[in-house]
């Protein structure tokens, strides 16, 4: 199968320029593509994952990905639908914050030891903005780059038009990030002879400024597509939870909390997940979605071994599946996420620290409404938001969520 056609297949192009002439030119020989990701958190979280596994399905296939790690564009801050001006950060939490997210989508491609393609090789290269952004001379830069963009145009955009018509304001700088992703798509062109671009949806109008950037000052045509936005079958945000984000980082999320989180998806979205977040074929996943009734977990527990192995690899998948189906049996497994407190401890506090719940009041909350019971086989609920453990025991928050509380 085409890359292409399997990649619509499994529902991750979403909008496009000129799909025919993209197919074309693959069909010619490896196309070299990138993304881009504004490091301006501490880790990558799964909604960043449809992103990374499109590149990683590009890169099979034979096509040249480059990874390109915004150090420059976060000192901006992208402001795509956010209803206010983004946190300024320091360059030195952007140079951390970029290392760790070379180290991530490290796990998932298969990368080159330094910033250059090998020749005959498609590893993938990672390339910080930065090295072409901060240099650029602002008045060289408004007249030989910002003569192409329109204000006109510019206000029409989603996300201004959406701050703009709130009156929640849009700084000037955040004014011209649109005119930064396009430049960057230009460099890329002219560095690395990049002619496909890949972003979320949200990004669809930023994407196109660099295609037609490219178009009006190289005279070359270049390609874009989309990824869609994923959202749950109930419409809420993909990888959000009561307890926050679904982090790719081990020491943020563990590999086992990693895996419940894929196990106890809605059955509604057991096959498009299956689709987009694991390596499995088109026919194995149809044959999954054939299962019916409680058969569908096991179509979950194959979604959520998968998954974490691709990231976390097989030996801690295997693991964390073990560990899950200790627990969904009443048993206790070490490898269950583990609380070391020392006796007695405030339940409220297990419950706080752990991420069971958010805060104490939430702790407190979920007490009052019957959702927090101690023990391996969660016999005793517990009503008293008072409450001292006295003993090692398991605390669970609902019927799917627990840790394991011992003595320090």
């Amino acid at each position: 199968m085409h890359i292409l056609d399997e990649l619509q297949a499994r529902g991750v192009i979403r909008t496009s320029t000129d799909l025919s002439a993209l197919r074309e030119a693959m069909d010619a020989g490896p196309v070299t593509f990138y993304i881009g990701f504004d490091p301006t958190g501490d880790s990558l979280h799964v909604g960043h994952l449809t992103q990374v596994l499109t590149m990683r399905r590009l890169q099979q296939a034979g096509h040249r990905p480059i990874v390109v790690l915004g150090g420059g564009t976060a000192i901006v801050g992208d402001p795509t639908g956010k209803d206010a001006t983004r946190a300024i950060l320091t360059r030195e939490n952007i140079q951390s914050n970029v290392a760790v997210f070379r180290k991530q989508i490290g796990r998932l491609l298969r990368m080159a030891p330094g910033d250059a393609f090998v020749e005959g090789d498609n590893a993938a290269i990672a390339v910080n903005n930065a090295d072409w952004l901060l240099d650029l001379g602002y008045i060289s830069f408004l007249r030989d780059i910002g003569k192409h963009f329109s204000v006109n145009k510019m206000v029409t955009a989603e996300g201004t038009r959406q701050r703009l018509d709130r009156n929640q304001g849009l700084s000037f700088i955040e004014f011209n990030y649109h005119l930064l992703q396009s430049y960057d798509y230009l460099e890329l062109f002219r560095r690395y002879g990049c002619t496909l671009q890949v972003g979320g949806d949200d990004q669809w109008f930023n994407i196109l400024g660099g295609v037609d950037l490219i178009r009006r000052e190289a005279a070359s045509s270049v390609s874009a597509f989309t990824t869609p936005l994923i959202t749950t079958a109930d419409g809420k945000k993909m990888g959000k939870t009561e307890a926050g984000a679904v982090w790719l980082d081990p020491a943020k999320l563990s590999p086992y909390d990693y895996f419940q989180y894929w196990v106890n998806v809605q059955d509604a979205d057991v096959g498009r997940f299956l689709r987009i977040y694991t390596d499995l074929s088109l026919d194995s996943i149809a044959e999954l979605e054939r299962l019916q009734g409680a058969d569908t977990r096991e179509a979950k527990r194959v979604l959520a071994l998968e998954a974490t192995a691709m990231l976390h690899g097989r030996a801690e998948a295997d693991t964390a599946a073990d560990a899950a189906r200790a627990a969904f049996s009443g048993g206790v497994s070490e490898d269950m996420p583990t609380l070391s407190v020392t006796l007695p401890v405030d339940l409220v506090d297990v419950l706080q620290t752990s991420g069971l719940c958010k805060s104490r009041s939430d702790a407190r909350r979920q007490i009052a409404q019957g959702a927090v019971r101690l023990g391996a086989g969660r016999d005793t609920m517990v009503d008293d938001p008072k409450l001292e453990l006295m003993e090692e025991t398991v605390v669970w928050r609902g019927r799917k969520t627990c840790v394991r509380v011992v003595a320090a």
